[in-house]
């Protein structure tokens, strides 16, 4: 049994590399997204079943824990679009696969850099209220 690990041909498992890594980031960040957009639907929704019910999720969304949370939504968002874009250059770009790496890192320092520039204006007004 232990031989037959022993002749598997080298690249076949995902080994903790960068492209492991931005799939399963690219799947955290999306279902993220997905479950922000069902809230966000529903309680859009609240609105023609009761104006008042959907005052008082509103009004408990005006929270620092969840202005922490879009935070990271904005994160999440920034990342998940900027590395679909990585994936499209990678399937339609001759030398994609050559550049991935370079591209995973390029994406996270644009995502890091971006949400760094947002995150003082926001909690500004998270916490100044």
């Amino acid at each position: 049994m232990e031989a037959s690990l022993a002749i598997k041909p080298a690249g076949t498992l995902y080994r903790g590399k960068v492209g492991m890594w931005s799939w399963v980031l690219h799947r955290i960040s999306g279902v993220g997204i997905f479950f922000f957009l069902l809230v966000h639907v529903l309680d859009t929704a609240l609105v023609r079943v009761s104006p008042e019910a959907y005052n008082i999720v509103i009004e408990s969304y005006k929270t620092p824990v969840v202005g922490l949370a879009e935070l990271g939504l904005v994160g999440a968002i920034l990342f998940h679009g900027l590395n679909g874009l990585r994936v499209i250059a990678i399937d339609f770009w001759s030398k994609g696969t050559k550049y991935q790496s370079a591209m995973f890192w390029v994406v996270i320092t644009v995502t890091v850099v971006a949400v760094a520039g947002f995150t003082p204006m926001h909690l500004a007004r998270v916490f100044g209220h």
